[in-house]
């Protein structure tokens, strides 16, 4: 069974920091992709950032701010968020893509929510 549990949402005011942990279960670790998504209220998912073999990858608005890493001993990747907007604020969601494969997997998302 996939398990994607993620964990380090909170409230924090403008231009401070929250750390996102996501941790993976079932899966062999290193045949995925694994990335951050966010959803607004209102708004569609949209892409973050992710990391594979081939490198990171981060939407142009985070560029700079946050930075996507992985622990594959512990099976865990995290998304180091600094300089936090109000714009910033979703409920952000864990991925696990197989790099080779149709495997698409989801966490069940954690608050982030900014004040400004």
């Amino acid at each position: 069974q996939v398990q994607l549990v993620e964990s380090g949402g909170g409230l924090v005011q403008a231009g401070g920091s929250l750390t996102l942990s996501c941790e993976a279960s079932g899966i062999i670790f290193s045949l995925y992709r694994m990335g951050w998504y966010r959803q607004a209220p209102g708004r569609q998912r949209e892409f973050v950032a992710d990391i594979k073999i081939a490198g990171v990858t981060y939407t142009d608005s985070v560029k700079g701010r946050f930075t996507i890493s992985v622990d594959n001993v512990k099976k865990t990747v995290y998304l180091q968020m600094d300089r936090l907007r109000p714009d910033d604020t979703a409920v952000y969601y864990c991925n696990a893509r197989r790099e080779r494969g149709p495997q698409n997997y989801w966490g069940q998302g954690t608050q982030v929510t900014v004040s400004s």
